[in-house]
Parts: structure tokens; sequence; C-alpha cells
């Protein structure tokens, strides 16, 4: 099996004899045509969705605390979750303990649109999320942050130190939702069919779980080197003292 890839200014192939693709489960039928169309078609089902990860700098956190809360929930909102950073403290480095010290605000906010099914608001948000400007970002974060904390004495015009918009445009992985999506068999969830292997390619990423945890991340990719594992036993005859997991074995699949 040969990858193009690339190395500084020069385009290169790596050769190896196995393959697990861990990308966006939605990009490998482009990566790989010749997989079945069931298989490609299952693998496209799953549309991630957008998401817009905020961080803003303020002078002083005192309005937090003058209100008693650390975060704030508030559905219908351009965001709609903001909260203090983590108290975290790691070597010298020590977390803002008091309200008159500088602080980080996270907010997130999920584009979509209400009223089209689940994977077609994921398409209509990353469309929002990328044509959406700067400008337009900044204006609602002062206008709701003065909304939420101006009782508080919060003031945008002299609390904000500065904004940063993380667009992720293929954030979390899809997960199953049962207003949109019908009750299948485990053996035809989209995400079961999607990642069965392929020749010499097996597929992870929590894609394949359906399932955005960095758990289901791990899991999909023990399963797809285990697959690979148990394939090349079977097919090169793996003798008793070289089974899957060995250091013998492992050694084998070295080119």
């Amino acid at each position: 099996m040969i990858l193009p890839g690339r190395c500084g200014d020069k385009l290169q192939n790596v050769r190896a004899q196995n393959c697990v693709l861990a990308c966006y489960n939605g990009m490998i039928p482009y990566l790989c045509p010749e997989l079945p169309g069931k298989q490609r078609e299952a693998l496209s089902y799953l549309v991630k969705a957008p998401l817009i990860y905020t961080h803003v700098a303020i002078s002083k956190w005192t309005s937090f605390h003058k209100l008693g809360i650390h975060q704030i929930v508030s559905p219908g909102s351009y965001h709609c979750y903001t909260a203090l950073d983590f108290p975290v403290s790691l070597g010298e480095y020590r977390f803002a303990s008091n309200p008159e010290e500088p602080m980080v605000l996270f907010m997130l906010r999920t584009p979509c649109k209400p009223g089209l099914p689940a994977r077609d608001q994921h398409r209509v948000g990353r469309a929002q999320l990328m044509t959406t400007s700067f400008t337009t970002f900044e204006r609602n974060i002062r206008e709701q942050l003065g909304t939420m904390l101006g009782s508080a004495g919060f003031d945008p015009a002299r609390d904000i130190e500065g904004i940063t918009v993380n667009r992720w445009a293929h954030g979390y992985a899809y997960s199953p939702n049962p207003l949109f999506d019908p009750e299948w068999k485990e053996e035809d969830k989209p995400w079961v069919v999607g990642r069965q292997p392929f020749g010499r390619i097996t597929i992870a990423n929590s894609d394949a779980a359906a399932e955005a945890e960095t758990d289901a991340a791990i899991d999909e990719a023990h399963r797809a080197v285990h697959e690979i594992l148990q394939e090349s036993s079977i097919r090169d005859g793996a003798s008793a003292q070289e089974k899957p997991y060995s250091a013998a074995f492992c050694k084998s699949l070295i080119p």
C-alpha cells in the first residue's frame, strides 16, 4: 500500500502493509472511492457538528463574583454557554483566584438551522460558521456579556481586553438522534457499516462509534489495530508463538 504525503516542500510516498484511516470518516469515500457503495453511503451519513469556541479575556471577573456564579447557560442566545476558565494551577502558574485579577471566559456557540433534520442543520451551521464576519461575532459577544453581567457592574467597553473566535467547521462526531434517525439494528447502523475493514484498510476515529468522546476514539483505534493484526495473522499464517499483540508478531508486520 502506497500513501502520498508531504515532507517540507516535497511530495513523498510512504509504503506500508496496512493502513488505519482515523480521519473524519465523511472524507473516507473520497480518499478510497473503491469502497462498496453501501459503505461509502454509510460513511457519508456521519455529518460532524460545527462548533464555535470563543475565548474572551477580561480585566477582572468581579461581576461573576457579585452574582455568585461561575457559568451561564443561555438557550436561544448567540452563545448558549459562558463560563469562567477552569481553575487549574500547573507548576509556578496559578489560576486567578482573586476576582480583581484578569480572567479568560469560554463561550460556546452551536450554529444550526431549527426545523431541519439534524444532519442538514450541521451543514447549514457550517456555512454560517464560515461566512460570519469577526465583526458580527464581536458585536454579539459584547452585547450578550453586557446584558448578562451589566447589572453586576460589567462594562464590555472597559472590561474586555481581547477576543478569539475558533471556528470548528467539522467538530463533534455525529451522534444518533431519535427525533430524526430510524431505529437501526446494530449491524445496520451507519457507523457500524462504515467502519468495516476493506482489504488492508481499517477505520477508526470517534465517528466510527458515533460518540464525540476521547474514550470512544481510543476504543475505535484499538479495534482497528486489532482487525489489522487479526487479518494479518490469517493472511500470513502466524505461528502459535506469534499471536496478535505478541512482540514477535508485531515485528513481523514491519516491511
